[in-house]
């Protein structure tokens, strides 16, 4: 029986097809009735009959042989349900059809299409083994996969696309109001088109160009020409090759910050998603950590605006992944503030995954036991539906487990009632495994801290 899809795909195709053999029989009739008959005309018609001989594959094409024959769910890309030429596991550990996953974060996605979690980076690992895999089902099935053609769109730049970013830049430098048409216009545009975005790398001169009616007041007065420039910002960080470009202009990261700090909510949960965006470097993540953001980043947290939160949390555990920055996020309030959100409730799981990380830090580790984390976490432990939550939660206990005794008592006390982190020893993730295993080695030969009168 033909899968439903298949049925669909088909009946798309033959009204298509419909379309374009009545076009082209309108076409030709003018061609052959009249004798004053356009050039025009002769070529539309030439250009549907190209179309209508693609939609009819032949029986020894490569898609209707694939149509015909049953491919291995793990062979397919979650995107585009077809199957993978160049499989790339992304930081999720998910894996996609390169060229569609490279245009998902090229659209400024920061999230896996697949799991909704938000990236740590955006570095693609070729999946060999998928890849082998896929080749010999090939080879047994008689399918020669044509080579990988890497999505190049943008790296197609036309003479007018520099001729329209060259004016748009010197409107930058006029009126206020000509300056908010081009800063409308340069946020639409790299957006919308990756060549548009590919133009910025090929000078330095640019970013201090576009962000020039930044630098000389005018955010504070007209905060929807800050919205507009701090937006294409973002925009441009996407492409791979101006990240270090941007980050290392020393007027880009300061904007930034002022911009967590005044504008529009939209302006300011930008500014936040370019410094998660920009992080994906290492050297820009010691830039922006030397910057003074995460104090900005972490108040705008504490503020607690719906629409920022994700942007905000995003940044700051792509900051922390250096070992540098946790310092300066903990001493900043991070875990004060982080904890607050995760008591109330708010962005749970993405808040643990940046305590996780900043658990290794001593000082994180004082914090919490300040707070009272550890009853907290043992309580997401125990009502829980999420794996990955109860992961980050074992691993932080753990941190806590070896850096302060005191907190020995309360995690005792939960084993004698519910068995918190005994259970989680048998049914965790293997990570969660590990470190729940470790926790209660390390209560089992540490002395017991039960007094008696």
């Amino acid at each position: 029986m033909a899968k439903a899809g298949v049925l669909e795909s088909d009946g798309i195709v033959s009204t298509k097809a419909l379309e374009l053999k009545e076009k082209l029989q309108r076409l030709v009739k003018i061609i052959v009735d009249e004798d004053d008959y356009s050039v025009e005309t002769t070529d539309e018609a030439i250009r549907t009959l190209s179309a209508l001989k693609y939609l009819k594959p032949k029986k020894d094409s490569l898609s209707w042989k694939l149509d015909n024959l049953l491919v291995p769910e793990e062979f397919r890309c979650p995107i585009s349900r077809e199957l993978m030429r160049d499989p790339v596991v992304l930081a999720t550990g998910q894996t996609y059809d390169r060229p569609l996953i490279e245009r998902w974060l090229k659209e400024g996605h920061r999230t896996c299409p697949q799991t909704q979690q938000v990236l740590s980076h955006t570095i693609l690992t070729p999946n060999h083994l998928v890849k082998d895999l896929i080749s010999q089902w090939c080879k047994d099935h008689g399918i020669e996969l044509p080579k990988c053609v890497r999505d190049t769109d943008e790296e197609v730049i036309t003479d007018a696309d520099r001729d329209c970013l060259n004016s748009l830049l010197h409107k930058l430098s006029l009126s206020v109001s000509d300056q908010k048409e081009a800063a409308k216009e340069l946020r639409l545009r790299t957006k919308r088109m990756p060549s548009f975005r590919t133009l910025f790398a090929k000078s330095t001169d640019v970013i201090p160009q576009l962000l020039n009616p930044l630098s000389t007041g005018n955010a504070d007065t007209h905060p929807d020409l800050q919205e507009d420039l701090i937006t294409t910002i973002l925009n441009l960080s996407i492409h791979d090759n101006n990240k270090k470009l941007i980050a290392e202009n020393p007027l880009v990261i300061p904007l930034l910050i002022d911009s967590l700090k005044s504008g529009t909510i939209q302006t300011r949960s930008n500014a936040a998603a370019a410094l998660f965006t920009l992080a994906a470097l290492d050297s820009n993540k010691h830039i922006i950590g030397k910057s003074g953001a995460f104090k900005h980043l972490i108040d705008l947290l504490d503020e607690g605006h719906p629409l920022v939160l994700k942007d905000v949390a995003s940044a700051i555990f792509n900051l922390c992944i250096m070992a540098e920055n946790k310092g300066r996020a903990v001493r900043e309030g991070a875990v004060w503030v982080i904890f607050k959100k995760i008591m109330d409730h708010i962005l749970v799981d993405e808040l643990l995954a940046i305590i996780a990380l900043l658990s290794s830090h001593p000082k994180a580790v004082e914090d919490m036991s300040e707070i009272g984390a550890v009853p907290c976490l043992l309580e997401i432990i125990r009502v829980s539906t999420s794996e990955r939550t109860k992961e980050n939660c074992v691993a932080i206990l753990y941190s806590i487990c070896f850096n302060d005794r005191t907190t020995w008592r309360d995690i005792r006390q939960e084993e004698k009632i519910n068995n918190t982190i005994s259970k989680l020893a048998q049914s965790g993730t293997s990570r969660a495994k590990r470190k729940a295993n470790g926790i209660l080695e390390r209560l089992s030969k540490g002395p017991s801290l039960t007094h008696t009168a």
